[in-house]
């Protein structure tokens, strides 16, 4: 017949054992699990930011306006005095639900900036706006063509929702991109995209 003062004496230490082991797998799991939500940040699905900014009258790095030459007169002059879109889509959804419209416009200086207009999508960690040479797909198999070929970065998107503007860098020709996205850069995966079309 066991001893009950014997099995009485052995218990205190398998639950210190026990403790010892979940404190031990308690940290690499914390670990993870912090890790886990820096990366997938998930709170920002739940957090609007939104921007509503100006068209503006001149980009801030513009160079002198460009001497362009008047279809109607076939002559030489000055940049137009207003604001032109040249370009223009509707943006589509991709992994998460996107609307609004992407515009690429002309402004008097010469410079050319990105618009996105009534742009309403999902927050996300590390979201980017990208011009890029690649067809707009419909449905997933749009979702990761945007790095295949040739892209331009114009910054981190400012808010998910709103209106804003993106320059384009000075030495970027407007005209070799076909396309807008909304790119995940931590995900390689598009939030949204439009096609420009000349307007």
């Amino acid at each position: 017949m066991p001893n009950p003062a014997h099995t009485e004496s052995r218990n205190p230490v398998k639950r210190r054992g026990g403790r010892r082991l979940l404190a031990v797998l308690a940290l690499p799991a914390a670990l993870l699990l912090g890790l886990g939500l820096y990366w997938f940040q998930p709170w920002k699905l739940w957090q609007d930011a939104t921007v509503h900014e100006s068209l503006p009258a001149a980009s801030p790095s513009a160079a002198a306006p460009p001497t362009t030459r008047s279809p109607a007169e076939g002559a030489p002059g000055t940049a137009p005095a207003t604001p032109q879109t040249l370009a223009q889509g509707t943006l589509i959804s991709h992994e998460h639900t996107t609307t609004g419209t992407a515009k690429l416009i002309r402004l008097p200086d010469g410079s050319h900036t990105l618009r996105l207009e009534n742009l309403d999508t999902s927050n996300g960690p590390d979201l980017r706006v990208w011009l890029t040479d690649a067809p707009v797909k419909e449905g997933t198999a749009g979702w990761r063509v945007f790095d295949d070929g040739a892209y331009v970065s114009l910054g981190k998107l400012k808010g998910n929702k709103g209106d804003q503007n993106y320059a384009i860098p000075a030495g970027v020709n407007p005209s070799d991109y076909g396309s807008v996205t909304i790119w995940c850069d931590r995900f390689d995966v598009s939030f949204g995209a439009a096609a420009l079309t000349t307007v």
